[in-house]
């Protein structure tokens, strides 16, 4: 039997095209309200892989940014 997936996890699976593009699945684009022509924001770690966070986020990340919110780490160079 198969066990359910916890409330408000996801997985889907997709493929990579040639030009390294995917399709968002419609189910996680209904999911988190992304429609034809929004703007995505894809953040990436080398160790821990990459992450599509909702759109609100990017608002947020714009606006602590536009604020000065956002405080450089001692490790950039």
């Amino acid at each position: 039997m198969k066990k359910p997936a916890p409330k408000g996890k996801y997985a889907w699976a997709v493929k990579v095209g040639e030009k390294g593009q995917f399709v968002i699945p419609k189910e996680a684009r209904d999911v988190f309200g992304i429609n034809p022509g929004d703007t995505i924001i894809v953040l990436a770690d080398e160790k821990k892989g990459i992450a599509i966070p909702p759109k609100s986020m990017f608002a947020k990340l714009a606006q602590a940014i536009f604020d000065g919110d956002i405080s450089e780490s001692d490790d950039e160079e």
